[in-house]
This record gives structure tokens, sequence and C-alpha cells, in this order.
């Protein structure tokens, strides 16, 4: 009789709301450690390597079959990825190098391919283009295959994780994680990575349970397959749970999912206060196959959608056809209700190989060329998608979002660029609206949130953008775990921030909303509420939640709570009065 191995209780930040209990999937994708061993038959040494090369290009061909059931944009974008690593096992500098090396050195296989790999990455590094050290990631992803084939250890990646398999991983990228898909993934658990980052912001919009942050011990000592519980309410990662802990879990769920038949039934009703204040409420969007479960959750239209992640997962760039078709999809989808397209916001922590050729090597990303900067640096990039936006308008109500602004200029050019594009097909006698769309600017700097006056007298509306602001405003990278747990989005200086980007709006008469992670958590809603914000826009999983929220409140309670949180200046007092305030 086999001994059941131990529970194991592991502690990190819960991200995603929710519970899930499935079979370990782990993502392992590091180079594997090669053994160094001098051969004698290098002709049956090199025969080996072969046949890896040829089980490898196999699987690839048969993970292009698998593509095909995915939803039409991850099912091209992989498909494109899948090429490229096939041509690079097809007589490639990698599979000739490794095989001469067996030769020359009289070194096993793995050995060979190894220094091959570490030598083309060198090459790679020292051309000093961002585009060409992009490459170096298509090098390990193939080479660690050859190498995990050679050594017979099982290849994992995302896009073939089982029906309610539970994602653990080191980290899982941005554009990994556009290849989410929450029918066949129950959850996620990370070693890196914090509440605000875009793995967060991800599991939160596809509604999967998810804890960041978790000890790295998690890819020792789970295995694949065995049980774990993700739970993302506590903050909490369970390997080889007990049967005592299984039923609590299942108790667990079973409250879980009856809290939600309540959320449910209030998808209909207005999100308004108790005295009648109406709120907003609409959806963020992060990938098109979103649009059903965002009608299902009762929010009224896309108040962000991220138009990045049209980009990510391929090598070249989305034409003006692609991205119109993808934008039509959803406006067509949403029957009426308002999308808020952001123009490409490409750089900082979210990096896709398309656009490499623009970005140049920066020491501190995150404060570089990117988001509205490298648009207006690289005007075909705004212009194709500023065409794509209007031509999707004929179908429906769009508007346009311009993100990491932070001068007057900055929108007074996007502007002339946007009028340019709509008379460009009107004269092309293209179907586009009626009249351009609004154009508004997204507050996630602090110096636009303290230039708000300036600001507001160029745009058509403000969007609060909480994560960025936060991390700029306290300079903590939201994304790192060793520094996430300061990450506060009440400290006393963004709050005054979202105030006077607020006031700024009421005095030019523009409408503001909020759309970070910070209008998504309904602790926050009565002091934003309180400070004036009257559009939310959410992941979809948390509208109920937020309604139901909304609901419970009047507006003179949120005021008065507004006017004691913005007395104080210690953002301990802050948290404490945020905490306890009961409506």
């Amino acid at each position: 009789m086999s001994k059941m191995a131990a529970e194991i209780v592991l502690n990190g930040i819960g991200v995603s709301h929710g519970i899930a209990t499935g079979p370990a999937y782990i993502v392992q994708l590091d180079r594997p450690k090669v053994p160094q061993i001098t051969i004698e038959d290098t002709a049956a040494e090199q025969q080996r390597f072969e046949i890896a090369v040829e089980t490898v290009r196999g699987d690839l061909t048969a993970l292009k079959g698998q593509s095909k059931n995915l939803p039409e944009e991850a099912a091209e974008e992989l498909d494109l990825l899948l090429d490229a690593h096939l041509a690079m096992i097809t007589g490639s500098r990698l599979v000739r190098g490794a095989l001469k090396k067996i030769a020359d050195d009289k070194i096993n296989a793995e050995w060979a391919l190894d220094k091959i790999m570490r030598d083309l990455a060198a090459q790679f590094r020292a051309v000093r283009d961002n585009y060409i050290a992009a490459r170096i990631d298509d090098v390990e992803a193939v080479g660690n295959r050859i190498l995990r084939t050679l050594l017979n250890i099982p290849y994992l990646s995302l896009d073939s994780v089982p029906a309610g398999g539970i994602v653990l991983a080191k980290e899982i990228s941005p554009a990994d994680a556009a290849l989410l898909d929450p029918r066949r993934i129950a959850g996620l658990a990370t070693v890196h990575g914090g509440a605000a980052g875009h793995t967060a912001v991800m599991a939160r919009s596809l509604g999967l349970p998810a804890v960041l942050g978790v000890d790295p011990v998690i890819l020792e000592r789970a295995a694949h397959g065995s049980t774990v519980i993700v739970d993302g309410i506590e903050g909490r990662l369970i390997l080889n749970p007990s049967p005592e802990t299984l039923k609590l879990y299942e108790q667990k769920h079973a409250k879980l999912n009856a809290d939600r038949a309540a959320l449910d039934e209030i998808t209909a009703q207005p999100a308004q206060t108790k005295d009648g204040t109406e709120i907003t409420l609409r959806s963020n969007l992060e990938v098109p196959r979103e649009t059903d479960a965002i009608k299902a959750s009762g929010a009224r239209g896309i108040g962000l959608f991220r138009t990045e992640f049209l980009y990510m997962n391929r090598t070249t760039l989305p034409t003006e056809d692609e991205q119109f078709e993808a934008m039509a999809g959803v406006v067509r989808e949403m029957q009426g209700d308002s999308v808020t397209f952001r123009t490409l916001d490409i750089g900082g922590d979210k990096l896709a190989k398309s656009v490499g050729e623009y970005l140049a090597e920066a020491a501190n990303p995150a404060l570089g060329l990117r988001a509205i900067r490298l648009s207006l640096k690289e005007p075909h990039l705004l212009k194709t998608q500023f065409r794509a936006i209007l031509r999707a308008g004929a179908l429906g109500p769009v508007k346009i979002l311009l993100p990491m602004v932070t001068t007057a200029d900055e929108v007074e050019r996007a502007r002339a660029m946007l009028r340019d594009c709509y008379k460009d097909l009107k004269n092309e006698k293209a179907a586009i609206p009626d009249k351009m769309p609004p154009l508004g600017t997204m507050i996630e700097i602090p110096a636009a949130a303290l230039s708000a006056d300036g600001l507001a007298a160029v745009s058509d509306f403000f969007a609060l953008g909480t994560n960025d602001l936060t991390q700029y405003t306290v300079a903590i990278d939201r994304g790192n775990d060793q520094v996430a747990a300061l990450y506060n989005p009440l400290n006393p200086a963004v709050l005054r921030l979202i105030e006077f980007t607020v006031e700024a709006a009421k005095r030019m008469g523009i409408p503001v909303s909020i759309c970070g992670e910070m209008g998504a958590d309904p602790k926050y809603t009565a002091l934003l509420v309180g400070l004036g914000i009257r559009e939310f826009s959410v992941g979809f999983s948390s509208v109920p939640r937020i309604k139901q929220r909304i609901r419970s409140l009047s507006l003179a309670q949120c005021e008065e709570h507004a006017r004691q949180v913005m007395n104080q200046y210690e953002p301990a007092r802050i948290t404490d009065l945020v905490n306890r305030f009961r409506p």
C-alpha cells in the first residue's frame, strides 16, 4: 500500500477571487540540467540527436493541429509561433551546430546543444537590437524542447493543460497569460507576481482563482497530476490536501456557488445607490473571447479594450483589416453598448515580438518608449489603429483612449492624426460614424493628474488607471514580488491625485471613469463614489460584486467616508478606516 503524500499549505497573494481543486500541471520551462559526457561513437550520438529533433518536429506539427480547436485569435497566433519554431529545426544553425559539436568535441548531444544555445544567445545579445534579442527566447524554447526530449523530460506548456488542470509555474508572462483559457484551466499559482501585475489582471478578468507570490517550493514539492487546491480568497495553495481538507473545501465551494447565485439575481438590476445615484458599470476586456461573459455579467458596455493583446504572440504587426475584424466583432457583440478602445500600450512589462524592432534596449523600460510615446514616434502604428477603430465605429458606439499621456500636446497631436484618418476614410467612401468618436486621456502618471486641468481642456473624457498611477507615485514595481506588499493604492498621495483628477474633470464638464484594479475591489467602492467617480470599468467577474456593493451604499455615506479618509495622512490609518467602513 503506497504512503499518502503529506499535505503542504503555502501562503501567497490571493489575486483572483474563487476556489479551484484539480490536478497540478507544472509549467517548468527553465533549461534542464545538462549532463557533460565525453563519447567515442559520435555517429551514434549524432543519430540520437537527429531522432530527438524529429520527435520535436512531430510534437510541434501535432500542436499545430490541436491549435485549430482554440478560439480564432489564439489559434492564429499560436500557429505563427509554431511555424517559426518548426523553421528553427530545419537545417538551422542550432541543429547543424550541435551535430558539428558532437563530432568535433566528442561530447554527448545534450552538452553540444547546450553549448550552441549559449553561443547563439551571446551572438544575438551582441547585436544590441531588441528585435534580434527577442529571438533568444525562440532559441531557448526550441532548444529546451530538444533537450527535454533527449533527457526524456516531458515538455509542458499552457496550450496543453488538461481540462480542469491547475497551472503551477515560476511566472507567467503577459503574452503567456493571453493563452490562459478558462474553459480548460481551473486555476493557477505562481512564484513571481503581485496583486496588480498583468498576470493578476488577466486571472481576474478570466475569473480564474489565482494565488501569486507563493514559495518556490511549489515547483519542487508538487507532483505533476497530484491534487492541489488554489484558494484565491485566502491567498492559499494546498498541495496534497488531506481528506478532511478536501471536505472543508467542498463546503467552501458550495457556499461560494450559493453566493454567486445570489449575485446572479442582481445582474438585471440597475447599478444605483440606495438614494438613487446612478453609477455606470462597464467591463474591461482582455481578449475578444470574453464578450459573452461580459454581457452575462450585466455590464453596460466595455470601458477598456486593451488593444496590445492583438500584437502579442505573433512576429508581425497586425494589419488594419486584422484589427478591424477583431474590433468589429466585439462592437457587434455588444449590440449598441459602447466600447472604449485603448490604443497600443506596449513596453514596460508588456512586450510583443511584433513591435520589437521599434523598441531599443532600455535600462528601465517602464519609463521608456511605450504607449502614446511609441505611437507618436511611429505614427503608422497609431494611424493603423485609428483607421481600424473608426471603421469599427460604423457598427456601434466607440470611444478611443490614449495611454501614458503626460502633456496636452500629446493629446492634440493624436487628435490631429485622428482627424486626418477620419477625413481619409471619408474620402475613400469607407463606412465610418457620422462624427469622430470621443477621444479620452488615461490618467496614470502623477504628472498627468497634477496637470489634469490642462488635459481636461483637450480631452473628451478621463479614465483613471490606478495600477500605474499607484506604481509611479509610490515607486513600487507592481510585478516585483519582493516589493509587491508595499504597493498601496490607499497611499494619501495616490488618493489626492485621484481627487485632483476628478475635480478637474468636473470643472471642465467631462466624465471620469476608473478602470484600474482599485475599482474592482468592493472595499474601495464607497471611497471612490464619495470622491466623485460615477463610472467604473472592471473585469467581468467583478461586475456583480461591485454592483452589489453600490446598491448597498448611499451617496451621503460615501461622501462622508471620503471626507474622513481625505483628512488622514497616514496610510495605515486610511487602510483601517476603509477596512472598518460599514454602510
